[in-house]
């Protein structure tokens, strides 16, 4: 007896012929890098070529150096309009002493100030929040007389975290929306393994960060709360001095930058290891395909 055998339907795609703005939210990381090529080529099948543009929030210091720049390379390669936006109130590390002192004036003594797992405001402000002043902008530039259809595009994968495993390929983003504007968020590569994104980046012949030649997983902050205690570890010998910074904010806040996890103790790896130096010879390229 023959098993029939079933393949999984395609994931869900907005009717990009029909979006007055596609919006690709670009890290100049390695998915959004990916995404991003990959949204060419079907806004360019759907003949929506000319409504989609490109947006990377600068997070300052925290951020790895050079990203803002290639993010607007990436974009620069597709002749997309690139645009920067960043949280108005001041970074991450700004915000986070702010966070601290706010909490401590309402008695709570016990509350981390850090960003967490649990509380993300880190990406809330200082990305989505950036991100829809800028499609409220755009939108009343489109100057319509109906609400505008916006597709928000994140380079979001599901092999990233259970939590974004159980994310929808596309929804309705209700808090986004409004009267003037009704907004979708898409996930186009949330079923992405790791090596067809490093395909579509071989393929799409754009530049990517040097962090990941030098070993790091991926292009967050330099020390992201969602890293593995060893990315940590080799972002802290590829960046001794913010690694400080971040070892000095945390014994003045009175505690761990993340539970369990130390920056002091991260510090300290790093430095029996030694200094790292940002290298791009293409190895990270290399060995995903390899694999």
């Amino acid at each position: 007896m023959q098993i029939a055998l079933f393949e999984a339907p395609p994931p869900p795609i907005p009717d990009l012929a029909e979006a007055d703005l596609i919006l690709a939210n670009s890290s100049a990381g390695k998915d959004s890098q990916a995404m991003l090529h990959h949204l060419v080529q079907l806004a360019d099948v759907a003949g929506a070529l000319d409504r989609l543009q490109v947006v990377h929030c600068d997070l300052g210091d925290v951020e790895w150096p050079g990203t803002r720049e290639l993010a607007a390379a990436q974009a620069r390669h597709y002749g997309l309009p690139f645009h920067v936006r960043h949280r108005t109130q001041g970074d991450l590390l700004t915000q986070i002493a702010d966070r601290h002192r706010s909490l401590r004036a309402k008695g709570d003594t016990t509350t981390p100030a850090w960003p967490s797992p649990a509380a993300r405001y880190c990406t809330s402000d200082q990305k989505r929040g950036p991100v829809r002043v800028l499609i409220t902008e755009l939108v009343a530039q489109l100057g319509l007389d109906r609400p505008a259809r916006v597709v928000n595009c994140l380079g979001l994968r599901a092999a990233e975290s259970a939590a974004r495993a159980r994310r929808p390929d596309v929804a309705d983003d209700d808090a986004a929306s409004s009267g003037r504007r009704t907004v979708s968020t898409w996930l186009p590569i949330l079923r992405w393994s790791d090596r067809q994104v490093w395909q579509a980046i071989a393929d799409a012949g754009t530049p990517y960060h040097p962090a990941y030649d030098s070993g790091m997983k991926r292009l967050s902050c330099s020390f992201c709360v969602l890293a593995d205690e060893d990315s940590l570890v080799t972002a802290a010998r590829l960046r001794p001095q913010l690694a400080e910074r971040y070892m000095a904010l945390e014994r003045e806040l009175g505690h761990t930058f993340k539970h369990g996890v130390s920056m002091e103790r991260i510090v300290a790896r790093a430095r029996a290891l030694g200094p790292l130096p940002l290298r791009a010879d293409g190895s990270a390229l290399r060995m995903a395909l390899a694999a």
